[in-house]
């Protein structure tokens, strides 16, 4: 509400999907305080304008993790609320300056068990209709309730490109990176995503197909409405809302457009709106976007447009890229694939760097069988490489020396310290194991009909000690999830078998040392990078260990992979 734009043309709606009256309350005070807090804002120009990440950052604190919960109260069962909290037509909404104030609206959608919801899809495409009701604004700004404005400028600025006399009329979206402040010193779960933000992401933008993430995304109604790039097709025109019905009657229409029973019958979340039927709706519709006609920009100012939360625990981080692995990969296994649908709709490095996310789930095979199969082989001195001496081992090191040479340069070149590119390396190996590997069995499994879409939502509130731990870079456990059991267990086939390897090669036959050279070095990494696990498994005894379910089950199925072959 306080950014610097003419306040007549500025609609800001919330939607909650969870219909509490605890954040429609939370929403009317809010609107209270507006009249304070925005001519405060702009004779003072506070940055940030969100009123908490502002005072923090004035009394020093730091996040603890527990500002942006979820909402309180599900109720799966409601009818459609539209209220009006503040009507920017009004001459009387003024702040205690006088000036006026944006248009302020609470919805909830209608909730019935037994009608499907469609998640985030769905509630954004209810906000779409209702916005075209009361306001009718020619381009919307999306953001996740964890997420705040950073940047009080941060519309003029994307209005740069959707108005740019050359090039905006083609432009559907401009899609800013997702960005954190409360990133630890050395990004323990390597949440910042420094080198995608800087590297992949500007990379794809530049063949005119930037993704749309989901939020921090600036959008042209008509493009998120359905509508094809017409070749004819200029500016973007002002808002034509001359719409003179009462707060009364507004709020009345708009309860029909959110109601569940609306869609039936129509090209809602097909052809219209957000796409349905993926757990990561926002990458397939900024695709079906691009394949109707429309381009996309994506802009990362140096400062921060806008500003989130990052998962502080591995559980949750895990979940978080559980569902975005299984959603991508459903895309590339749907029609929707970019090399099938996007085929002469966009260029193909835009198709080939789509895949470079759609493709994350089945990365996790390869994985699974450098972590498993080489040590496995040491154990029982079994040669995978050619020997040390052999020139046929120069491919496999150049390789292996120049991508991890090439890694660290590029991430030194983001900002990214060597200590961060190294929990980097260890998160990519949970990642691939675990949540990617869950995410293609989950996609597999729904390919074949036997399970539906599901949509994980990811918890970002904390307990005290846990923010504790995360500011100390400790690694958050404390639960005894199946991925923990696998963590745990891979760290310790590794383990097992560069201890065992090495007893056999001094005792037995040293002369295999040449031969077991690269999966000694393979082992040897694999053990360094997984530190933390161990000290999580035997050294520590605060809350966020390892349970010790997790430590028995993982060094009897690391010991029984070793001893199978003896048996």
């Amino acid at each position: 509400m306080s950014y610097n734009y003419p306040p007549e043309k500025l609609s800001v709606y919330l939607s909650d999907d969870a219909g509490s009256e605890f954040t429609f309350y939370a929403l009317l005070e809010a609107s209270h305080f507006s009249k304070y807090w925005i001519p405060f804002c702009k004779k003072f120009d506070v940055e940030p304008r969100s009123p908490e990440a502002w005072f923090a950052k004035k009394l020093g604190e730091k996040d603890k993790g527990t500002t942006y919960a979820q909402e309180c109260l599900t109720i799966k069962d409601h009818q459609s609320i539209v209220q009006i909290i503040v009507d920017g037509r009004d001459t009387n909404a003024v702040d205690k300056e006088g000036c006026q104030l944006p248009t302020l609206v609470y919805m909830a959608r209608e909730k019935r068990s037994g009608c499907p919801h469609n998640f985030k899809a769905g509630a954004m495409n209810a906000l779409i209709r209702v916005s075209s009701v009361i306001s009718n604004g020619p381009v919307i700004l999306n953001l996740d309730c964890d997420m705040y404005a950073n940047d009080g400028d941060a519309i003029r600025e994307a209005l740069c490109f959707l108005l740019d006399e050359k090039r905006g009329h083609e432009i559907a979206f401009v899609q800013h990176p997702q960005r954190f402040d409360n990133i630890c010193k050395n990004d323990l779960y390597a949440n910042s995503y420094l080198v995608v933000n800087q590297v992949e992401l500007a990379g794809i933008g530049s063949y005119d197909a930037a993704l749309y993430c989901g939020t921090g995304c600036f959008h042209r109604r008509e493009s998120l409405s359905g509508a094809k790039y017409p070749k004819d097709y200029r500016n973007i025109n002002e808002a034509k809302n001359n719409d003179n019905r009462s707060v009364d009657e507004l709020e009345k229409a708009s309860k029909v457009l959110a109601s569940c029973s609306y869609e039936k019958n129509t090209h809602w979340g097909k052809e219209m709106g957000l796409v349905y039927g993926c757990a990561t709706e926002d990458v397939l519709t900024g695709l079906t976007i691009q394949c109707r006609g429309w381009k996309s920009m994506y802009f990362k100012p140096n400062k921060p447009a806008f500003l989130g939360v990052a998962p502080v625990t591995l559980d949750i981080a895990l979940v978080q890229m559980k569902r975005w692995s299984e959603g991508l990969f459903q895309i590339f296994l749907s029609k929707y694939c970019p090399f099938i649908y996007g085929h002469g709709k966009i260029k193909f490095g835009a198709q080939m760097g789509y895949c470079n996310y759609l493709l994350w789930a089945p990365l996790s095979l390869p994985t699974l069988f450098y972590v498993i199969v080489p040590p496995l082989c040491l154990r029982h001195g079994i040669s995978l490489f050619p020997k040390v001496s052999s020139l046929w081992f120069i491919p496999f090191a150049y390789v292996f020396v120049a991508q991890n040479a090439y890694s660290i340069c590029e991430a030194l070149s983001c900002g990214h310290k060597l200590k961060s590119w190294w929990n980097l390396q260890r998160m990519l190996i949970i990642r691939r194991t675990t949540a990617f590997f869950f995410g293609f069995v989950d996609c597999i499994v729904k390919q074949m009909g036997l399970s539906q879409t599901a949509f994980a939502i990811t918890a970002k509130m904390v307990t005290e000690d846990v923010m504790e731990r995360y500011e100390q870079e400790m690694m958050e456990f404390g639960s005894s999830s199946v991925m923990f059991t696998i963590v745990a267990t891979l760290a310790m086939l590794n383990l097992f078998s560069l201890i065992g390897g090495f007893i056999d090669i001094i005792f037995l036959d040293f002369g295999a040392l040449g031969n077991l050279m690269c999966q000694i070095i393979l082992c040897g990494l694999m053990v360094l990078v997984n530190v933390p696990i161990y000290e999580a498994l035997f050294i520590r005894k605060d809350k966020g260990c390892m349970p010790f379910s997790v430590m028995f089950k993982s060094m009897f199925l690391a010991s029984l992979a070793c001893l199978l072959p003896y048996v």
